[in-house]
């Protein structure tokens, strides 16, 4: 590193590149299986990230979107919360992916739970709120099963 000036260039006086190629370097097989374990291995469920993050950050503010700040209180903070949860799980599945996998099945039980929560935790919601948050649940256990499913079958291989 201490022949190389500011600019990037070899001022060593050598021609070749051979500093700079690790084709030969005596670890270099194991520097590959790692940076491949690394970036592939815990990624397998890197399709499904931004989707549900989406639905986390939609889940959270359907309530002023859909107007029923007024008319069911309880669930606009209901809704908020589940939906900063989800949003939350969807970026640690984006950053730590390894250690995240055995987290799917989360997101399908807040999903289930924002389903059924809309007449537990509603009282007399209208067909707006209902859709809602049966949809939105919907698309969190259909993920959330995917990201599951996807992470026990790249387990066992």
């Amino acid at each position: 590193m201490s022949n190389l000036s500011h600019t990037g260039r070899d001022v060593s006086g050598r021609s070749d590149t051979a500093g700079r190629d690790i084709s030969r370097h005596p670890d270099a097989d194991e520097m590959r299986a790692r940076h491949d374990r690394v970036m592939g291995g815990g990624r397998t469920t890197a399709m499904a990230d931004a989707p549900v993050f989406l639905l986390g950050l939609f889940c959270a503010v359907s309530p002023w979107v859909l107007h029923f700040t007024a008319s069911q209180p309880s669930l606009v903070t209901h809704n908020l919360v589940i939906g900063i949860a989800i949003a939350v799980l969807a970026l640690c599945f984006t950053a730590m992916p390894e250690r995240m996998t055995g987290m799917s099945l989360a997101i399908c039980a807040l999903g289930a739970w924002l389903i059924v929560s809309t007449w537990v935790v509603g009282s007399s919601p209208d067909m707006g709120v209902i859709l809602n948050n049966v949809i939105v649940g919907g698309l969190a256990v259909v993920l959330g099963a995917v990201c599951a499913g996807v992470a026990v079958k790249n387990k066992k291989t």
